[in-house]
């Protein structure tokens, strides 16, 4: 690998500086996303290995972050269920049989990914080989949870009403659906591995909308399955996995417990006090609030510097936003942070 920071920062091993990636880093606020945009639509890109391979190199070939994330995305997974999704215009993800019920999730088909998702798999091996170790390349998934709140819902919520009663009220329902989102979800990631990704990381994008006793009681055990069962099948020298949710600053002993090698934190906490909370032997990432980035140059510079200085150049810092990169961000500001991030990093640890 020519450059393998990301992965040493993730084993917590020592780097000349901090690596940096960020979420999202392939999309709309880049001409060339949008002129490939312009000929496909969202679900024909992730669904055609070369085109979600071109859009996954255009960061790398226009900053010089230290890895690249396979264009996909949490949802697709779900057709080979039975799932019905369609993306509608200004309202996102659309599932057009919700899973509410015993008999829904008795219906749910087992799968295997490798054939139910070929064409991530196959966009992870083209993207591989186009990489050709300049960087790592990270494979993704969403969480259990987070795919169960989907299917039930219907789409997106602010309240998960729905998923929140079938836990409650239905716990066998619960468990027998979420054994069956986990089975996807390490089989999933096992399958990206074996296409040459080489690190993993999933998303939990909802799991801020649990209190920690519901999580402890209702998701950890799955997430920390899903990991296992990973790990089981990527033997002794198993990439790394990142765990990552948004709001869930109250939860990060708990997150301890995931299993995971590094875990990300949004912007609503200091890095620092996630750390603390999280303990030193576990990687953190983040954790810039991608608002920011729409700020001029000089303060953009100065709530990184914040962050950089929050880690103190400890190992296991990976530099990330707090969720993905959003439409319209200043492109120079992107590649001014990617730049600075490594050259601040650099003194801080030079300086010990």
């Amino acid at each position: 690998m020519l450059n393998d920071r990301f992965l040493r920062a993730c084993r917590r091993e020592a780097v000349d500086c901090t690596p940096v990636w960020l979420m999202r880093q392939a999309g709309r606020y880049m001409s060339e996303y949008r002129a490939v945009r312009e000929r496909y639509g969202f679900l024909q890109m992730v669904k055609t290995p070369e085109v979600a391979t071109e859009v996954t190199l255009q960061p790398i070939n226009a900053y010089d972050v230290d890895a690249a994330i396979i264009f996909a995305d949490i949802l697709p997974p779900l057709e080979g269920l039975g799932i019905t999704l369609t993306y509608e215009k200004g309202e996102g993800p659309v599932i057009h049989n919700p899973v509410r019920t015993a008999n829904d999730v008795a219906a749910l088909r087992e799968v295997d990914p490798r054939e139910t998702v070929a064409y991530t798999i196959e966009a992870v091996r083209l993207t591989k080989q186009a990489l050709a170790d300049r960087v790592p390349l990270i494979g993704f998934s969403g969480a259990p949870f987070t795919l169960a709140s989907y299917t039930i819902e219907g789409g997106g919520s602010r309240e998960y009403r729905r998923t929140k009663a079938l836990m409650y009220s239905e716990p066998e329902v619960w468990r027998e659906l979420m054994g069956k989102l986990t089975s996807l979800v390490s089989s999933y990631l096992i399958a990206q591995v074996e296409a040459g990704a080489d690190a993993v990381q999933i998303f939990d994008s909802w799991a801020g909308a649990l209190s920690p006793g519901d999580f402890a009681e209702y998701v950890l055990p799955y997430v920390q399955q899903a990991i296992a069962d990973f790990r089981a099948a990527t033997g002794p020298t198993a990439p790394p996995v990142i765990y990552f949710g948004t709001d869930m600053s109250g939860m990060y002993s708990l997150l301890h417990q995931t299993g995971a090698d590094v875990l990300g934190a949004d912007w609503r906490i200091y890095l620092d006090n996630a750390w603390e909370q999280i303990g030193p032997d576990i990687g953190v990432q983040g954790n810039l609030d991608p608002n920011v980035l729409f700020a001029p140059w000089p303060e953009v510079q100065r709530r990184a510097a914040d962050i950089l200085d929050r880690a103190g150049g400890r190992p296991g810092h990976i530099f990330n936003l707090g969720h993905g990169i959003m439409t319209e961000t200043p492109v120079e500001n992107v590649r001014q942070l990617v730049e600075f991030v490594h050259e601040y990093s650099a003194t801080i640890k030079a300086n010990g």
